[in-house]
């Protein structure tokens, strides 16, 4: 519980840092200039951006607002009583909008946006757990909130960001850089090092009150250092030697909750089929995997893979992989709906060639498909086989059309 006083120095404050901050790059997100009986809600990974497009969409209102990041240590201790403090606050400025950051900090917080939505104010909202999120929204706002999910810097706005055209250095650079803003900005290994580990230790394992931080970080390690490989949960229970299925399982779902990293199951029409075969681990930014991998083998592929997935992800979260004789890399959906199909490949030549075109022309038989692609660092190409047409890209040209 806070006093009064201590609420009002902390929107004061925050405001004038929020007038100051720099604007950023103008971000994706679209949809909220008419938003009105529902909460917009950005979810995302720690440091992609998200407190930048709040800022981005403050600066749009010209009514009086308050602007709230929970992270702030002056806030400890703010519990669902001061939401009526700050409300006695909002009523004596005029108030029409709130705009909280990182909310999933506080308890109950659903309770408080709900009664304002319905009293007409605009609310803006970030997190930075998934899992939590939704179930707040799913018992208190069921039908008053449009969710959005915030990721590092795309290709596209890689190259805004740096001032670049596309081509294959710069996609290079990104394959190696990543796209959180403030390592782009700096350059400094040691911003994606204390992120990673902030992630590890502050979103997973403080918020859920884990006592072995040690074994999840050396998980996450291992994680990141096979990013792009199959894995399964019996398999790291016995590398990490935890005792049970259910723990590690729980672990990976820890990890995706944060948005750290992303498991694709085997396509099978079977849900039962798709839990027990071996998922395959991506990671949410290359540059993590650059900087905090322990790997000491080069993997251009292994890096093209994954950024690739991001891509495919960014849109859809309905991705698989294909394994039956042979293996494609990527299946995705729509709304249940069959769309693309990719196989990730970093050059092309006489070792691979058939490797790569069977197992695409094995799914897209599979699937009833005509046309797939392969994604490469600097090739193009088609082949025709059978009515089938590949169509290979580089990736610089693939990501930006």
């Amino acid at each position: 519980m806070l006093s009064k006083i201590i609420i009002k120095q902390v929107i004061d404050s925050q405001k004038e840092r929020l007038i100051l901050m720099d604007s950023g790059l103008l971000r994706n997100i679209t949809g909220f200039s008419n938003l009105s009986s529902h909460t917009l809600i950005v979810s995302g990974i720690r440091r992609c951006g998200k407190s930048t497009l709040l800022q981005q969409i403050h600066k749009t209102f010209n009514d009086s607002s308050i602007y709230l990041n929970f992270e702030d240590p002056r806030l400890a201790g703010f519990d669902l009583s001061d939401f009526n403090r700050l409300q006695e606050i909002a009523v004596q400025e005029n108030t029409t909008a709130y705009f909280f950051d990182e909310i999933q900090n506080i308890d109950n917080w659903e309770s408080f946006v709900r009664f304002r939505l319905d009293e007409g104010y605009r609310i803006f909202i970030t997190g930075s757990n998934a899992s939590m999120l939704s179930k707040e929204l799913g018992t208190k706002l069921t039908g008053r909130h449009i969710t959005k999910e915030l990721f590092p810097f795309s290709y596209s706005e890689f190259l805004s960001f740096t001032n670049q055209e596309s081509c294959a250095l710069s996609s290079g650079q990104y394959m190696k850089s990543g796209g959180f803003p403030e390592y782009l900005k700096t350059g400094l290994p040691e911003v994606l090092m204390y992120a990673f580990s902030d992630i590890v230790v502050r979103d997973i394992a403080v918020r859920y009150n884990l006592k072995n931080t040690s074994v999840l970080q050396q998980l996450a390690v291992w994680l990141v250092s096979n990013t792009g490989k199959p894995i399964t949960g019996n398999s790291l229970r016995k590398i990490f030697e935890i005792g049970s299925s259910s723990s590690m399982m729980d672990y990976l779902s820890y990890f995706v909750d944060a948005y750290l990293f992303f498991f694709i199951p085997k396509f099978s029409y079977s849900r039962k089929v798709q839990l027990v075969n071996p998922k395959k681990v991506y990671c949410i930014d290359n540059g993590f995997i650059e900087i905090n991998s322990v790997s000491f083998n080069e993997d251009n592929g292994r890096l093209l893979e994954n950024m690739v997935y991001l891509q495919l992800r960014r849109k859809t979260p309905e991705i698989y992989y294909f394994k039956e004789k042979k293996e494609c890399d990527f299946v995705v959906f729509q709304q249940g709906k069959i769309r693309g199909l990719y196989q990730v490949c970093w050059q092309l030549d006489q070792n691979n060639m058939d490797r790569e075109l069977s197992g695409l022309v094995e799914a897209m038989n599979f699937f009833g498909l005509k046309t797939a692609g392969i994604i490469t660092n600097d090739q193009s190409d088609s082949f025709v086989t059978d009515d089938k047409t590949i169509k290979v890209q580089p990736f610089h040209e693939w990501a930006v059309t």
